[in-house]
């Protein structure tokens, strides 16, 4: 008998605010669309760094099979080569400046790559002999990679000397950037979906305060009044927030693709499998967003 009242009372609160639930829909829509658009970048800074970003500072090329410079012109890298490489690395001259290296084989490159390249379609077409073996330093001091740069550029067997971080480290500013302002509008989204949602919960109270006087007089508790109200709320802001989910897919989806046909495939992007993540969370923010705005409008203006 109560939940029939509940719904019945859900069912006459949405057809009578039908224009506000629309607007409670688009403006959660449109809000947590850019909560999920701050959660992509992210998503995306974390897939651009990769497996080696956070680990590794600088990385030893070894010479392949196609030589690049005058270090490469006998060939691929030989086994001694690879030792004297090794033996400088723990020399008394190199070692103060490297707090933890690693060697990376040809095998193991592929592996990253197929990882850190999954969406691209390019994957399928790379072997282990196109990648070259390497040497992954961190350094004790960031600022030092000049030092490893003239002890080993020069070396026979090395293709170059590369710093990963001031390669990338622009490119993360500049997205984490846009990180930031995504979120400063995502909080003011927010905080206007709120205000709508709590105007809407409350207008539709006042427009039913008859019928609230006389579940007051029938002896109608505080839950079974508001419940109604909380509840248009929720699924106003509910329906918005699988629409802003929808969208996120779209944009993971279609820049994937638009991507790949434009041939830029040297990026690693997230794929649609990867930003699953995001959708739960913009429902569950809906759902606790509309709950808080519609309990708090009725505190205040729906004395029970």
């Amino acid at each position: 008998m109560r939940l029939a009242f509940i719904l019945s009372e859900l069912g006459s609160g949405l057809r009578r605010n039908l224009t506000m639930v629309i607007s409670v829909i688009l403006v959660t829509f449109v809000s947590l669309t850019f909560v999920g658009a701050a959660g992509l970048l992210q998503l995306q800074i974390g897939q651009l760094k990769g497996f080696w970003y956070d680990k590794v500072q600088v990385t030893i090329y070894l010479c392949t099979d196609v030589p690049s410079n005058t270090n490469c012109v006998s060939g691929p890298v030989t086994a001694d080569q690879k030792n004297t490489i090794q033996g400088m690395l723990e020399s008394a001259a190199v070692k103060p400046y490297v707090e933890k290296w690693s060697f990376e084989t040809q095998a193991e490159a592929l592996t990253h790559f197929k990882e850190q390249f999954a969406s691209s379609p390019m994957v399928d077409s790379v072997e282990a002999s196109n990648l070259p073996s390497s040497f992954r330093i961190k350094l004790t001091d960031p600022e030092k990679y000049q030092i490893i740069n003239e002890s080993f550029a020069a070396t026979p067997g090395v293709d170059s000397v590369v710093d990963q971080r001031k390669v990338l480290e622009p490119l993360f500013w500049w997205m984490n950037v846009a990180t930031f302002v995504a979120v400063g509008i995502a909080v003011l989204m927010i905080v206007c979906a709120a205000l709508l949602i709590a105007t809407t919960i409350r207008l539709s109270a006042q427009s039913r305060a008859k019928e609230i006087d006389i579940m007051r007089l029938v002896g109608a508790s505080k839950t079974v009044i508001q419940l109604p109200f909380v509840l248009e709320g929720v699924i106003a802001a509910t329906i918005g927030a699988l629409f802003a989910s929808g969208a996120v897919w779209l944009i993971v989806t279609f820049a994937t693709s638009w991507i790949q046909e434009n041939g830029s495939t040297g990026m690693p992007m997230i794929s649609p499998a990867k930003s699953l993540v995001i959708y739960p969370i913009l429902i569950l923010l809906g759902i606790v967003l509309a709950g808080i705005a519609s309990a708090v409008s009725l505190r205040k203006n729906l004395k029970v």
